[in-house]
């Protein structure tokens, strides 16, 4: 099938930072509100909100998945677009209808359970990752405004929200409801603002195509799914260590490197349109040849970073002061050093959020790889989170976090080599026209 010129094509740098601008507001206003509500609701009533917020975030990567997948298919073909578009929304709209209907029901049965707080923020985070993906679809069509508008609403509403609250004192539940509520407003504007040949689009009536497009969207989106369930398994983590007022500064950290995280990977959604065309084929070789540069930086780092811990640990004095106790609230040296772990964290995140993002679109075969590292991510933090969290907390979860990341990069790099065996002097050349670029 022939490339849609207008979909590869490349967005201009102003618009660039104009989309930027859009979802770093809405990602700098959602720290800004869990500060506050940190400040409102004091650290025992916010401890249970983040850890219901914490628990459900990986809820936002099951409507971003059908984004990842049309990012990277809808530009190489023509024919099938409107069909594509059209699996598209079912896809990503799914799961947030069933929450939708299962929070309705809680907020009748029980309004104030701990059911209905978890079911809204799960709601939420559904939300947000449906209107990522509608966003994504207007970027496709050549109307990308309509991305950076949604967001800044959104953010606008989550200030408003957030103040009232203040002014009201309105209850962990009230919050997240009204934030579902304004949500809603906002997705369903930009539904309405799609073509309606996209909006009416026929099931495809080739099963193969369906297939096709369901394997796509399932193996691009479960790395992100998984990073996301690493996260809230820390939450469940310190939930059954008795660790639960480690959740707040927990939260709030993850928060901060959240930010850094999403931007770049935004920004690399907006250019996948046009990596996706220039990796194709032959150009693949070149794009698994940089992540695997990349990959060793990160094992390198996270292989610096475990001997760094362990001679931590070993030296009585810092292991002293690395320990704490449960239900003691953090203080202003463990901020620090959490502050310094988040750093740690995040430059390993942004290496392999890159590599994963240029053998992601390379070919289709390195997607059950990149799958099965996250695997080995979400396994090897869940064991260190166990070992590590108990006696220290919230530095314990971001050390867990830190030497999976590592474990990430070892286990894609070597399945990346038993995929495709590229002989020594094809990598070298591949090497040089990289380094040259």
């Amino acid at each position: 099938m022939s490339t849609s010129p207008s979909m590869a094509a490349p967005l201009r740098p102003l618009m660039i930072l104009r989309l930027l601008a859009g979802r770093g507001v809405f990602r700098v206003g959602v720290q800004l509100m869990a500060v506050a509500l940190l400040a409102i609701w004091g650290t025992a009533t916010y401890g249970e909100y983040a850890n219901a917020w914490g628990t459900c975030a990986w809820l936002v990567f099951l409507p971003t998945a059908a984004e990842k997948a049309a990012l990277k298919i809808l530009p190489r073909t023509r024919l099938t677009t409107v069909v594509l578009a059209g699996l598209t929304l079912r896809i990503a709209a799914t799961p947030v209808v069933v929450l939708a209907v299962a929070l309705a029901f809680a907020v009748v049965v029980a309004p104030s359970s701990t059911a209905t707080l978890y079911l809204a923020s799960g709601t939420w985070s559904a939300c947000t990752g449906l209107l990522m993906t509608l966003s994504g679809l207007h970027r496709l069509r050549g109307r990308p405004a309509l991305d950076a508008a949604a967001f800044t609403v959104v953010a606008v509403a989550v200030a408003v929200v957030t103040t009232m609250t203040w002014l009201s004192g309105w209850s962990p539940h009230t919050h997240l409801l009204i934030l579902v509520g304004a949500i809603a407003v906002v997705i369903g504007c930009s539904l309405s603002a799609l073509p309606n040949e996209w909006l009416r689009a026929p099931k495809p009536d080739r099963p193969r195509l369906t297939r096709a497009f369901g394997r796509s969207t399932v193996l691009l989106g479960i790395t992100e799914l998984l990073d996301a369930l690493t996260l809230s398994a820390l939450f469940l983590v310190f939930a059954l260590s008795g660790r639960m007022v480690d959740s707040g500064p927990f939260h709030l950290a993850l928060l901060a490197a959240g930010v850094l995280c999403s931007l770049a990977l935004y920004q690399l959604k907006l250019r996948q349109p046009s990596t996706s065309v220039s990796l194709r084929g032959v150009g693949g070789a070149t794009g698994r040849a940089r992540a695997e540069r990349l990959l060793r930086a990160a094992e390198f780092t996270g292989a610096g970073f475990a001997v760094a811990l362990v001679a931590a640990l070993l030296v009585p004095a810092t292991r002293q002061a690395l320990l704490t106790g449960a239900d003691i609230p953090m203080t202003a040296s463990g901020y620090v050093v959490l502050v310094v772990l988040a750093v740690v964290e995040i430059a390993m995140s942004i290496l392999l959020i890159y590599a994963g993002y240029l053998v992601e679109n390379t070919d289709s075969q390195v997607l059950s790889s990149t799958a099965a590292a996250a695997v080995i991510r979400l396994a090897a933090t869940v064991a260190c989170a166990l070992v590590l969290a108990p006696p220290l907390g919230a530095v314990g979860g971001f050390c867990a976090l830190t030497l999976g990341l590592a474990a990430e990069a070892v286990a894609l790099r070597r399945l990346l080599r038993r995929l495709h065996h590229e002989p020594r002097s094809a990598r070298a050349s591949i090497f040089r026209s990289t380094s040259h670029k």
